[in-house]
């Protein structure tokens, strides 16, 4: 059930639990009777939770937290952390951080096994069902991705800022208005993400549409096509690294994107993912330090 609720189809269960549909079909429909209540009901082809299905997946939640927390303890009459924990990165924080994060616990018990993963910060339920710890971003505008089953540990800020090609009649000015870009062709990242998220926030904000031409959600494409004069842009500040471009801060509005690590409820609790937690937040302080302001 619990997976079920993560993964959205009995199918994408099988496939994750090394087993037929039918056999999980088969488990779900035991587990009803044996709870005497209906737990699934008919959603199209799929299927879909109840209010009574919904309440034994937080049931269940609560059971493997207190196996967590149970292990946790454990775990604290050893001398150091120790184990494997899975963990998802949005791609350019993961340039960002993790090698350093990798770094810091390299003469520890703990390994880290880090795969990208460039989806939006609504995907980190599913994300969840597969990983330890999630490491996701988000426009500062935007509510947290914290919920009932979802433990967000706060990170950093980091601030969005305009980038020019050079030569760019604005490259000259210390800030630039939003309104003096409304003619400008705009390389963006694809919707449901922090810097499209800022980009229509700013534009609400001060009335201006953006004409958007292209979108490509990998930063270094970006720079390249802003580069060449094909665009402007909205980039995360620590992101850019070509250095023929022009970066400016934006007047009149606050733009920037948050960095959040999602965990299950309780999970902190074990020495290893505490570990991790804790290189993660080092390694954004670290970070944020060594990058100079705007120029």
């Amino acid at each position: 059930m619990r997976e079920l609720a993560d993964r959205g189809t009995v199918a994408a269960v099988a496939d994750a639990m090394s087993m037929t549909p039918s056999a999980v079909s088969q488990q779900l429909k035991l587990l009803a009777r044996e709870a005497g209540v209906s737990l699934l009901e008919p959603d199209g082809r799929r299927l879909r939770l109840t209010d009574a299905g919904r309440a034994l997946v937080l049931r269940a939640d609560d059971v493997l937290s207190a196996l967590a927390r149970a292990t946790a303890e454990m775990e604290r009459y050893r001398a150091s952390p120790r184990g494997r924990v899975r963990v998802a990165l949005f791609p350019s924080g993961a340039a960002l951080l993790l090698s350093g994060v990798l770094t810091r616990l390299a003469n520890s018990d703990v390994d880290i096994d880090a795969r990208d993963e460039d989806l939006p910060a609504s995907s980190v339920p599913q994300l969840l069902a597969d990983y330890d710890v999630v490491l996701t971003h988000r426009d500062e505008r935007a509510p947290s991705t914290e919920g009932p089953r979802i433990e967000v540990t706060p990170l950093m800020r980091e601030p969005i800022d305009l980038v020019l090609p050079p030569g760019h009649a604005l490259a000259q000015h210390d800030t630039v208005d939003l309104r003096e870009l409304a003619d400008e062709r705009w390389i963006s990242v694809r919707g449901g993400f922090p810097v499209d998220d800022v980009l229509l926030s700013v534009a609400a904000a001060t009335g201006v549409e953006p004409r958007v031409v292209q979108r490509v959600n990998d930063f270094r494409v970006t720079e390249t096509l802003v580069a060449a004069g094909h665009g402007v842009a909205l980039m995360p500040r620590y992101a850019v690294v070509h250095p023929g471009l022009v970066r400016r801060e934006l007047s009149g509005v606050r733009a920037g994107r948050i960095y959040e690590l999602a965990t299950r409820p309780d999970a902190g609790r074990l020495p290893a993912i505490a570990a991790v937690l804790d290189a993660f937040r080092a390694e954004a302080d670290y970070s944020t330090a060594q990058w100079p302001s705007v120029s």
